[in-house]
């Protein structure tokens, strides 16, 4: 007779129990209790983790299983525990035992939540490239997963978000508000979910604050995607600058002005209150890792020089830019935030690595990684020394042991003339960008990406 398998409980790192429990515990237990120690079964179908109540200086565990929309939910809670041992011993033999009788689905009772996006929904022709690597490549295994934990959580305020994350023409809008999604859930802002409206697309709130957000691309127009290895070279620093003169921040004011044209803040729900307007670029491959100083230059209306001082000293000096024209010959003036009506509009979030890429690092981070999967991030950050006045590379390979957030590279652009300013506080550890007297004054982390790229490999 076969001798059975005995039950493993292993203990997993922070990264890979947020994957799955950042978006359903609570931001205020953080102040109650110390988490110790996270376990997960053979299967990974039960999660539990020890800790420490502040109060009490005793010792805790919740255990965890999937409800009925795949959310991993608490189902049973042991307090009390003198040692920590005790605890772990406790916790453990509980794992061991909702195991060996097959625990996996913890109905509670919930209203029908979360998002099935790799069901096909759009015919064949009409999918996106980068869905169907991300549905079927070994490569996107761990954003694949990633992806799934957090559309576990979402609602489908206008009923058609599987369909355009899967199509051509939706793809990376979706991706855009998915990235949103983790990142807010991570600053502790809770979401307003059932709603009776579909605009705008997210309601956060934190303390007694309400802020509208509504989400915009910068979108492909006659550029198809195309699944290939982009190299951060292949458009030329000649090609780019001509870019930044005009093309690129005309691509920003039209989203931007076409958001501003709707009037979010007439609407009751958003009436009264900061309105934020979150912006990406994926207008072309890869743009998103050059076109962020066309963005801080529509929306200040000055571009960052370097000049001397009257020492000979380089220094980073704001000068008014000039207008833009279109193909057409119609002039459009810089300064989205020096045009009329947009004192209703409190910011500009904007992120240069809420990409697939980004997916990909939390994934692996969480130890979805495919075995033999290698993957090497690259890029620029702010610099350290804070009288640079050039960005400092870095690279480093993702892992288990990597600390990558979802926020990294987040920055928030304040509206220096907003009827309803933002408070910095409420964004912790991104960046902030304000403007005074005529400069640019920001405020960042002290680890601050710009813009990476990751390099993908499977070795055999």
């Amino acid at each position: 007779m076969k001798k059975p398998k005995p039950i493993e409980i292993v203990e997993i790192n922070k990264n890979r129990f947020d994957i799955f429990m950042l978006f359903t515990r609570h931001p205020f237990l953080n102040f109650l209790a110390k988490e110790l120690h996270y376990y997960t079964n053979d299967e990974n179908t039960l999660l539990g983790v020890v800790f420490m109540d502040y109060t009490d200086q005793d010792f805790n565990y919740s255990l965890m299983a999937r409800d009925e929309n795949r959310q991993f939910r608490a189902f049973e809670i042991k307090t009390d525990f003198a040692t920590e041992k005790l605890c772990i011993d406790a916790l453990t033999n509980s794992m061991k035992w909702h195991s060996s009788q097959n625990i996996k689905i913890v109905e509670q009772g919930g209203p029908p939540q979360g998002l099935k996006l790799f069901d096909i929904s759009p015919p064949p022709e009409n999918l996106h490239p980068y869905f169907n690597n991300l549905k079927n490549s070994k490569g996107s295994k761990a954003s694949k997963q990633a992806i799934i934990e957090i559309s576990n959580h979402l609602d489908d305020i206008d009923g058609n978000f599987v369909e355009q994350f899967q199509s051509i023409n939706g793809f990376d809008a979706r991706l855009w508000e998915l990235y949103l999604f983790a990142s807010f859930i991570e600053l502790e802002f809770k979401f307003e979910m059932l709603r009776e409206f579909n605009r705008p697309d997210f309601l956060i709130k934190k303390d007694e604050l309400t802020i509208a957000v509504e989400a915009v691309i910068l979108g492909r127009k006659n550029d198809p995607p195309k699944l290939v290895h982009i190299q951060p070279r292949t458009i030329t620093s000649q090609d780019i600058e001509k870019k930044l003169e005009n093309e690129t921040p005309l691509r920003y004011g039209s989203a931007l002005y076409s958001k501003l044209k709707k009037e979010y803040w007439k609407l009751e729900q958003v009436t009264n209150k900061p309105l934020v307007f979150a912006i990406a670029d994926f207008h072309s491959d890869a743009s998103m890792t050059w076109s962020f100083v066309a963005l801080t230059e529509y929306l200040y209306g000055h571009k960052q020089i370097i000049q001397k001082d009257k020492n000979g000293k380089e220094i980073i000096k704001s000068v008014k830019a000039n207008n833009y024209t279109k193909p057409s010959g119609e002039i459009i003036p810089t300064g989205f935030f020096d045009q009329p009506d947009t004192e209703n509009v409190s910011g500009i979030l904007f992120s240069a690595t809420g990409t697939l890429a980004k997916f990909t690092r939390m994934g692996i981070q969480a130890g979805f990684v495919e075995e033999g999967q290698i993957v090497v991030r690259i890029g620029d950050c702010v610099h350290q020394d804070p009288e640079s006045l050039e960005p400092m590379s870095f690279k480093y390979q993702v892992s288990e042991d990597t600390k990558e957030t979802w926020r990294e590279g987040l920055n928030l652009f304040h509206n220096p003339k907003a009827n309803f300013p933002i408070d910095m506080e409420y964004f912790p550890n991104i960046g902030h960008h304000k403007f005074f007297d005529g400069e640019l004054v920001s405020y960042t982390p002290d680890f601050h990406p710009y813009a990476s790229m990751n390099y993908n490999t499977i070795t055999k």
